[in-house]
């Protein structure tokens, strides 16, 4: 039982298919973590073409979602990590406007660690399942559950606090 030829054109049809449709949605993940248009463009371009290049280890195209997430959220958290380790140069007035939610609610939301981050922006602004959320992290869906949780219950407590 392999993969006929037919299996293989139907699961790259489906992958660019899914792509194109999404484009929009992948970056404003990718700004909603990096902050920063021309990473955020580098991040999807990336993460494209990585899931081109690994096309093969999707097995099931209707986990298609969570397969490319995983690969986004992967390429976003090793740019972070390429940032802390580089001086930044000051960026320039930016004339566009940022899909990334705005105001304090979303500050709050980037200054939770970025596990919880990360989880908090998958569910709510992606809106994806928890079940999704733990195959796009790799974690188990108990320790999705926690760090949602913990990260409404820390966001809830900080601005409970400013209204006191």
């Amino acid at each position: 039982m392999g993969c006929g030829k037919e299996e293989i054109v139907s699961h790259t049809q489906t992958i660019t298919d899914y792509l194109i449709e999404n484009q929009n949605q992948f970056y404003r993940y990718a700004f909603s973590c990096l902050h920063n248009r021309e990473e955020a463009l580098d991040a999807v371009q990336t993460a494209v073409c990585r899931a081109l290049e690994r096309e093969g280890t999707l097995r099931n195209p209707d986990a298609v979602r969570t397969w490319f997430y995983r690969i986004l959220v992967n390429v976003c958290t090793d740019a972070l990590r390429v940032r802390s380790r580089t001086v930044p140069f000051p960026d320039a007035e930016v004339s566009y406007e940022d899909p990334a939610p705005e105001g304090d609610l979303a500050r709050r939301v980037d200054g939770l660690t970025p596990e919880i981050g990360t989880v908090i922006k998958l569910r709510f602004y992606e809106e994806l399942s928890l079940k999704e959320i733990a195959a796009v992290t790799g974690c188990n869906i108990n320790t999705v559950k926690t760090r949602l949780y913990t990260g409404l219950r820390q966001l809830r407590v900080t601005l409970e606090g400013e209204l006191e």
